[in-house]
């Protein structure tokens, strides 16, 4: 099992509280990877002090203040940017990071966040996140010379040189939720990873199987994809290391044991060993308190040993 952190800087980090964080990641070497989430406003009962970052600035400054963990979103908001721009932000990214980044992409849900700073929230969200999807994987594969044009319903190019290029040969786009036939058809036409956030074991493997279903039908492997879960962490040596945890980032333990990856090391390892089965190959380990950086010890050295 690969396991990766995945942070939530809306409800209340800096850019250095993240740089904290990413850099233990890598210094731990148990984690392949930074995420991050892009959102602009909090959620919930949390002051969201300082305010939100941007994913991509972020990711940018990262990118040249780590050397090895990957770096990527769950995900991108489609209605954030234009198609032709991110394109261009993240290959920049990429090549800042010496051809680390990884790309998730999702349509925008948050309706608040856009009415907060101004950003257009769309009826159709999900027509433009596939024109998105089809314009910057274009853009990037089109080859040296070679112009690309699209005639969208949303979007329309004509004659770009599509560039810059990435530093990866082939960016690796993640495409995630819990739609029943128009993300896993998604996911097949472009994902080279499929993620399921915050979904429960007894649900996994009923939605990696529609989207293993979908690749197929689309002419690919079914294996050519990884498959993934995004959840809630929080680990503790006891009892009462777990609930002073969960006390801290405002939930409860039996609620976090249910609907996350909640325990002691060994009842965390019981539980991703249950997301194993069903197909789970990566775990994006939702860490909500970004100060407690002996929490990610304590998963390097006690839980992910256990994973193999």
């Amino acid at each position: 099992m690969d396991l990766r952190i995945f942070t939530e800087p809306q409800q209340g980090a800096s850019y250095d509280t993240l740089l904290r964080v990413a850099r233990t990641a890598e210094q731990l070497g148990a984690f392949s990877a930074f995420f991050r989430s892009d959102h602009y406003l909090k959620m919930g009962d949390v002051s969201g002090l300082p305010g939100p970052t941007d994913a991509w600035i972020t990711l940018a400054g990262l990118a040249r203040e780590t050397s090895t963990i990957r770096l990527g979103t769950l995900m991108t908001a489609a209605t954030f940017r234009l198609p032709g721009v991110l394109a261009i932000q993240v290959a920049q990214v990429d090549a800042m990071s010496g051809g680390r980044v990884e790309f998730g992409l999702g349509a925008g849900w948050y309706a608040q966040e856009h009415t907060a700073y101004g950003i257009p929230f769309p009826k159709e969200k999900f027509g433009r996140l596939e024109e998105q999807l089809e314009i910057i994987t274009g853009l990037w594969s089109t080859g040296p010379g070679e112009t690309f044009d699209f005639e969208g319903e949303y979007y329309r190019l004509s004659e770009s040189p599509a560039l810059p290029k990435p530093a990866q040969a082939k960016i690796p786009v993640l495409v995630g939720g819990t739609g029943p036939a128009r993300t896993p058809a998604l996911a097949a036409r472009f994902a080279d990873e499929f993620n399921l956030p915050f979904v429960a074991v007894e649900d996994t493997a009923a939605r990696f199987g529609r989207v293993r279903e979908a690749v197929e039908k689309a002419g690919r492997q079914a294996d050519e994809l990884v498959y993934s879960n995004a959840l809630v962490v929080c680990v503790g040596r006891d009892d009462a290391e777990v609930a002073r945890r969960a006390a801290a980032i405002g939930r409860e333990v039996d609620e976090l044991k249910a609907n996350g990856l909640a325990g002691t090391p060994d009842e965390v390892v019981e539980k991703i060993g249950r997301y194993a089965a069903v197909g789970s190959q990566r775990m994006y380990l939702q860490v909500l308190d970004l100060d407690d950086l002996d929490h990610l010890e304590l998963i390097a050295s006690r839980v992910a040993p256990q994973l193999g």
